[in-house]
Parts: C-alpha cells; sequence; structure tokens
C-alpha cells in the first residue's frame, strides 16, 4: 500500500515538472490575456511593436493608427470572453484563427471576424453620396461578411460597455453578445464553404480550413479611441 501511495506521488511530481512555460495551459484554466497594465504577449501583426495601441487606467485601447494587434500565441480550440466599448459611428472587431505570415498583409484574409460595429450610427455611403444601410452580416455579433446575429438589437448603444464571446470548439464556432448567443455555424463546413466561394474570401488564406491562429484586435482608423478589457481566455 506504502509502495502504490509513493508511486502515485512520484506520478503527480513528474506531470509536475513536465508542464514547463510555453506549453498549453490546461482545460478549464482561465488565462488574461491583457493584464492591465503593458502589452505583454502582444503585437502589431506583421511587426514586432505595438504603435497604435496603448494602456490608459487599465484599459486596452488603440489610436485609430497602426495595424491590428495580434497575440503572441496561437489557439485552436477555445473560449474567449472580451468586454468592448466603442465611439459613436465607429467600427472594429476582433479576429481569430489569424495566420501571421508577411505574404499575408492583413489579418481579415485569414482568419474570421467577430463585428463590431456602431449598428445604426456608422456610416455608409454610396457612390451619389447617399447613406447606405449596413448588412445583416455587417451588424455587431455577427461573423463578418459570412453569418449575421440571430437578433440583430442585442448591441449596447456606443459609448458603453459591452460583453462579447467566441467559443471555437471541434469546428463549432459560437457568438455571443451581452449574455446572447447571437452566432452558431460550423467551421470549414459545407454551408460555410458556399458562403466562402459566393462572398469576398473566395481566392484568399481564409478559405483554406485551419485549427490554430492567432487573436487580433482590429485597429479600423476609428475618429476616436476604442477600448477594451477583461479579455481572458480557456483553451478547450
Amino acid at each position: 500500500m506504502k509502495w502504490a501511495k509513493l508511486s502515485l506521488i512520484l506520478i503527480s511530481i513528474s506531470g509536475l515538472v513536465a508542464l514547463r512555460p510555453g506549453q498549453p495551459a490546461k482545460p478549464g484554466k482561465w488565462v488574461n490575456l491583457f493584464n492591465g497594465k503593458n502589452l505583454d504577449g502582444w503585437h502589431v501583426y506583421n511587426q514586432s511593436n505595438t504603435e497604435g495601441w496603448g494602456v490608459e487606467n487599465g484599459l486596452l485601447t488603440s489610436t485609430g493608427k497602426g495595424g491590428d494587434l495580434v497575440t503572441d500565441k496561437e489557439y485552436g480550440d477555445f473560449d474567449l470572453e472580451f468586454e468592448f466599448k466603442i465611439p459613436p459611428q465607429s467600427n472594429s472587431g476582433i479576429f481569430y484563427k489569424v495566420i501571421e505570415k508577411p505574404e499575408i498583409t492583413r489579418t481579415v484574409y485569414s482568419g474570421p471576424e467577430y463585428q463590431i460595429i456602431d449598428d445604426k450610427g456608422y456610416i455608409v455611403k454610396g457612390a451619389n453620396g447617399e447613406r447606405i444601410p449596413l448588412l445583416p452580416t455587417q451588424l455587431s455579433g455577427a461573423n463578418y461578411d459570412m453569418h449575421p446575429p440571430k437578433d440583430p438589437n442585442v448591441f449596447t448603444i456606443p459609448d458603453k460597455w459591452n460583453k462579447g464571446r467566441i467559443v471555437v470548439r471541434n469546428n463549432q464556432v459560437q457568438h455571443y453578445l451581452n449574455g446572447k448567443l447571437v452566432v452558431d455555424y460550423e467551421y470549414g463546413g459545407e454551408e460555410w464553404k458556399r458562403k466562402v466561394a459566393a462572398g469576398k474570401y473566395k481566392g484568399m488564406p481564409y478559405e483554406e480550413p485551419h485549427h490554430r491562429g492567432k487573436i487580433a484586435l482590429q485597429n479600423h482608423n476609428a475618429k476616436e479611441k476604442i477600448w477594451f478589457k477583461k479579455i481572458r481566455i480557456k483553451e478547450l
């Protein structure tokens, strides 16, 4: 009996020793992607700096200049939670499954986007200067240009905090906005392939399904700052 207990102890110790820094977090463990102090763990896409992004009063914010901010690390299946606030008439988003390579010049070319936008105030102008309403697939919470939110009235007015969540598990992807499930789709499935073939992502790295990628915050040249806080992730 003593030998059995000793064996169990040794196995437990060896497991702790084997878990080295840089390895994936154990399932069920939440990890903060933003520490509220600096941008450790992040960099601008295809660059080694964080130009255009900063920390003010414990909040992650963009200046509207510079590229998208991406995580240093890649993720496969995960549960991502975050809170965001945008000024009126602004546009942003969170990308996932982002592939970072010099030949891929923008995050949007390789990964899906959780859309963040002023649903009612953002202005799109036509050829003659007329205002064009946003398409359903362009509203907050949408899988941009692919899947519209099931309920288009969940987004809180600008300058107020909203809660977002993205869950990716076994190619099933869910978008939540303020606690409500607004998008649910199969990544790489037949419907997804048809939508890609008929949309703006045809011919891009986006159309090749891939398991892992980076998380990215969009810097969309907003008129004012965009704010994020409480960004945390749990690998599944």
